[in-house]
């Protein structure tokens, strides 16, 4: 928990702020700019996941279909039904959390590997129902002319960093109400749940209701960043439900470090730009983020961000020596 607080805390949020200040100076160009927003969207969905793999021990194949759920409801219910934007935004915010309840009722009764399975078949199911009906999701091509987000008759495509700011804000909000979830009495819940379930239920903890509302939670921010980035690309896709982003989103939070937050975060930023870069070289860039993965998994059991803590506490450490 102690990643949330002190200096690093504080270096990060003033980041955070830097990022605001400095990024239409830094992000001039079409290509780095779009670059920047997918990263923070994808920030968004990878520290929420880090919530119910994380803090929850629950291994969710679902949680990215979550994202893109977010934005086909988003995309739906703008183009066939005419609802109006933003709040198509928590509509679909709304059906995501009821289907995350549904399916994690029928996860999280089981164990290991079959949590896996059913939720990845959940995540099939998805793409089949996506890509049959054609008449109302557009089918393989995808739903396209989702309209640009607008407040008050400002379109956000009309402004080169709008969505960026927008991005930013988004993955603010969701690290604030994560930061607050994992601190409160039910994120403490969680974590005794993961580590001896049975002690947690003999003290009246009841593990089906707390996973449950875990995948709902975490949910809330994924399909929210999921319908904001239909709107960015004016696109609902079913690229978005593919076995390489899953894994990519997965690789954010195992290099990050899983029950931390801010590792998946940071970890998504670098990601991202790296996929970008490699991308002339096709598959392999999969095959490199792999092999980063499996060697920060065997060096840095905890994560890229437990670097921060080991430097933090030997900086300490060093400095008690020196006072004695």
């Amino acid at each position: 928990m102690t990643v949330f607080g002190g200096r690093i805390g504080l270096f990060l949020w003033m980041l955070a702020i830097a990022a605001a200040i400095v990024a239409p100076l830094v992000f001039t160009g079409g290509v780095s700019r779009n670059l920047a927003i997918l990263a923070l969207l994808f920030a968004v969905v990878a520290s929420n996941w880090d919530l119910t793999l994380g803090y929850a021990g629950i291994f969710n194949f679902a949680h990215v279909a979550f994202f893109g759920i977010g934005g086909y409801v988003s995309a739906i219910a703008t183009i066939h039904f005419g609802i109006p934007i933003w709040l198509d935004i928590l509509l679909a915010v709304a059906f995501v959390a009821v289907l995350a309840a549904v399916t994690a009722a029928l996860a999280v009764r089981l164990r290991g590997i079959y949590v896996a399975l059913v939720t990845f078949a959940f995540v099939q199911l998805c793409v089949a129902l996506i890509i049959s009906q054609k008449w109302l999701t557009g089918g393989a091509v995808g739903l396209v002319g989702v309209p640009d987000l607008e407040l008050f008759g400002f379109r956000f495509g009309s402004s080169a960093m709008s969505y960026f700011y927008l991005a930013e804000a988004l993955l603010i909000g969701s690290t604030l109400f994560l930061r607050w979830l994992v601190r409160s009495d039910f994120g403490l819940s969680l974590v005794a749940l993961r580590d001896n379930e049975a002690y947690a239920v003999s003290r009246g903890m009841s593990a089906t209701r707390q996973r449950v509302l875990a995948m709902v939670a975490s949910s809330l921010f994924t399909s929210a960043a999921g319908a904001v980035y239909a709107h960015y690309l004016i696109v609902a896709s079913p690229d978005v439900f593919s076995f390489s982003l899953t894994t990519l989103i997965l690789s954010m939070v195992l290099l990050g470090g899983t029950a931390t937050i801010f590792g998946p975060i940071v970890a998504a930023i670098a990601l991202t730009v790296v996929t970008e870069q490699l991308a002339s070289f096709g598959v392999v860039r999969f095959m490199i983020i792999a092999v980063l993965i499996v060697l920060t998994l065997r060096f840095v059991p905890g994560g890229l961000w437990s670097l921060g803590e080991i430097f933090t506490a030997r900086r300490g450490a060093k400095g008690e020596e020196s006072a004695r």
